[in-house]
């Protein structure tokens, strides 16, 4: 059992009709069609979405988004319409909200991996491949990969497991053409990203990210990119394989979960406890300083 500690209620907005509840988004439909995106306080961990929220968290990654977006341009272009608040909305959605594209989304899970860790690394210990794909011998936890793979999972519902499937499956699934596009956008956006993240002295270890196609059959990237929530974000200047890494994402929120300190046993069908203050101020100190090291601008 997982998904939602507490499931809150939707703001209602006079002109949006609101669509879905997703672990960190709130997404509505305007009068025009178009999409909004609004990116809450909420955070996840072992596929609940916890009780306690993130200061400032949902307007860091709509920050760190749209920053991307920007620079990946070249490479694939994006959803995003406009940042404008909807006349009518709280002013709390102020720097976390989207307008974006309606798109016919793709149901994979785009995943790059340039580093072993975390899933990938579960499956090469049990047979030296991700996804099918076969690695050299003697990798450990951090290690980096000879070159960057697309591993791809099958989207889930929230409080449900993505799934790793292999490439060939993807194309089984969606079709060859599509799953070309897929893998080389993917690749793509991870190799920028990972070349500039390098030069701001993080090691983007791994990183997902959804596409879908607009109107014309263009391949668009969607929903967030390259934040501490879709990527493993690591200092590079602590990194060391063989171990777990430092990072700059939610783990200090798993660490504490699955330490005695939270007396939360992940595998019961309990609830997570909410998260103790200093907690969440140590996970907020991180998605600053992860936005301010991209970024090269101070949080405001």
């Amino acid at each position: 059992m997982s998904g939602f500690v507490d499931k809150p209620e939707p703001v209602q907005v006079p002109g949006l009709v609101h669509l879905h509840t997703g672990k960190v988004r709130e997404l509505y439909q305007n009068a025009a069609g178009e999409l909004v995106m609004v990116a809450s306080d909420r955070t996840s961990a072992f596929d609940w979405v916890l009780p306690t929220e993130i200061p400032d968290k949902g307007r860091i990654l709509t920050q760190m988004s749209l920053w991307w977006f920007e620079r990946l341009a070249d490479l694939v272009p994006n959803h995003v319409i406009s940042t404008e608040v909807p006349e009518g909305a709280p002013a709390d959605w102020a720097g976390r909200t989207m307008v974006c594209r309606p798109l016919r989304m793709v149901p994979v899970e785009c995943v790059a991996r340039g580093y072993l860790t975390g899933s990938g690394l579960l499956e090469y210990q049990e047979h030296q491949t991700v996804c099918g794909l076969a690695l050299p011998e003697g990798l450990v936890d951090g290690s980096e990969l000879p070159a960057a793979i697309f591993t791809p999972a099958t989207k889930a519902a929230v409080g449900e497991h993505d799934e790793n499937v292999s490439y060939e499956e993807v194309a089984r699934q969606v079709g060859a053409e599509t799953a070309t596009q897929l893998r080389q956008a993917t690749l793509a956006v991870y190799s920028r990203g990972r070349d500039m993240a390098r030069e701001r002295g993080i090691i983007l270890a791994d990183t997902k990210f959804e596409f879908g196609y607009d109107d014309d059959g263009t391949l668009v990237i969607a929903d967030e990119v390259l934040t501490p929530d879709s990527s493993r974000f690591w200092p590079s200047d602590v990194w060391q394989p063989g171990r777990s890494q430092p990072s700059f994402d939610k783990q200090i929120i798993r660490d504490w979960l699955t330490s005695g300190a939270s007396g939360w046993d992940r595998h019961s069908e309990q609830p997570p406890p909410r998260l103790p203050a200093d907690v969440v101020d140590r996970a907020r100190s991180r998605y600053v300083e992860a936005y301010e090291l991209l970024t090269g601008t101070s949080w405001q």
